[in-house]
């Protein structure tokens, strides 16, 4: 069987704002549109209803799409893919450390409303995500993990080591930054390890005066629930524009899906599940309406596509596709109004005492393999009526979203201009 997979990795650097020079010590198809019944044990309250990550649910939501749209405004016509949840876990690793402003400033660039919940509940929020998401016996191969690889020099406070370790399930690594390629070879032998060999050589030209990064993972793999066939897929036409169409291997199948077509944004939705508990919704707008869909991108738009999914048969035709893309994380979050972490001044006290930190770079990585294809020797056989079905082709831009229905998460979050593009 070939996987789906998706990597995305994030990498946070931290500096020090003036170089130390002291020694310190080291220290079967079915309708997938129904709410979800089950709920994970919330740690420290094991009766409780609503587990702690749905506190945080809608503001990852609002998070992700404030950041898709400052990343498609530099990149109108280009293929984008990326996990907020990465993005949104790793700075919030870093908020458990700062203070004042610098914290406001992330909390708030992360769009959470300190009005309507406190800190502590954040961090609570993705220490039982975190848990949840990474459950060994789901369907749904996802680990979602956290790594610090910190200078032996630099002495982190015993409760900020203590609460990335429970909170956020971190791992911690003395490293020595003053040899430089020492350092980045551990940390991309971590990452090669992690991502099982899919990205190597990340980390390359480590900054002079860094003493600490932070490294946030992402390993996804699925399968889909009613796998294509290699024997049905077949070369086809994908229009990038009115001009433009570049050949495409298109997977197709006949079968029922949960379907709506969203007569104001002028865009056709098909959700297609995997098995477990991960779906993927495909948002196709109509020729010359991919901004329009792009700015209504809210929650509550997808809130109200989910609810008017009805299960159709239809003859769905989509393209195989691999991305490769690097963001720059910084300064998105800058225009995002996260800024002082980035200065000299920043207040990151929580971290350490013997040093003033800041932050250098935020870097995103993110590989993408996406065949969602089953071996031609496994049959699927299904009754249908004979007569023929609508068609949906996905043979022009689109948008896609991946989600974790039981943890109502949104993990991955893209758009598809050219699917031959790497």
């Amino acid at each position: 069987m070939k996987p789906t997979l998706y990597l995305c990795l994030l990498l946070v650097g931290l500096l020090a704002v003036v170089h130390c020079h002291h020694d310190s010590d080291h220290h079967d198809d079915h309708d997938d549109t129904k709410p979800q019944e089950h709920y994970p044990s919330v740690k420290g309250n094991p009766k409780s209803k609503t587990p702690a990550y749905s506190k945080i649910a809608p503001s990852n939501a609002d998070f992700a799409f404030a950041f898709y749209k400052q990343v498609t405004s530099d990149a109108v016509e280009k293929n984008i893919f990326f996990s907020p949840l990465s993005i949104s876990t790793a700075l919030s690793m870093v908020a458990l450390g700062a203070k004042s402003t610098t914290l406001t400033q992330i909390l708030e660039g992360l769009t959470f409303n300190l009005t309507e919940i406190e800190e502590k509940e954040i961090h609570e929020g993705f220490r039982d995500l975190i848990h949840w998401l990474n459950n060994p016996d789901s369907e749904v191969q996802l680990n979602l993990g956290n790594a610090l690889f910190v200078d032996e020099k630099l002495i982190l406070l015993q409760k900020f080591l203590e609460d990335i370790k429970s909170l956020y399930e971190a791992e911690a690594f003395h490293s020595n930054f003053q040899n430089s390629p020492e350092t980045e070879k551990q940390i991309n032998d971590y990452i090669k390890k992690k991502t099982h060999g899919k990205i190597a050589n990340l980390v390359q030209g480590l900054d002079p005066f860094a003493l600490m990064v932070l490294v946030n993972y992402v390993y996804f793999k699925a399968y889909w629930e009613n796998p294509f066939s290699d024997l049905l897929t077949h070369e086809a036409d994908f229009f990038v524009d009115g001009k433009t169409s570049v050949k495409v291997n298109m997977m197709t199948r006949d079968g029922f899906y949960n379907t709506h077509y969203d007569k104001e944004l002028s865009c056709q939705l098909v959700e297609i599940p995997y098995n477990g508990n991960a779906t993927a919704l495909f948002i196709l707008p109509d020729e010359g309406k991919m901004k329009q869909v792009e700015d209504a991108l809210l929650k509550e738009t997808v809130s109200k596509w989910v609810k008017s999914l009805k299960q159709r048969r239809i003859e769905l035709y989509i393209p195989k596709f691999s991305i490769s893309g690097s963001y720059d994380v910084k300064e998105i979050f800058k225009r995002l109004g996260v800024i002082d972490v980035f200065e000299n001044h920043a207040d990151l006290s929580g971290i350490t005492e013997n040093s003033k930190l800041k932050v250098s770079k935020v870097s995103l990585k993110t590989e993408v393999f996406y065949n969602g294809t089953e071996a031609a020797a496994v049959t699927v056989v299904e009754m249908v009526l004979t007569s023929l079905p609508p068609v949906i082709a996905i043979n022009k831009p689109f948008l896609i979203m991946i989600f974790d229905r039981s943890a109502n998460s949104l993990l991955f979050l893209g758009k598809i201009v050219n699917p031959t593009e790497k």
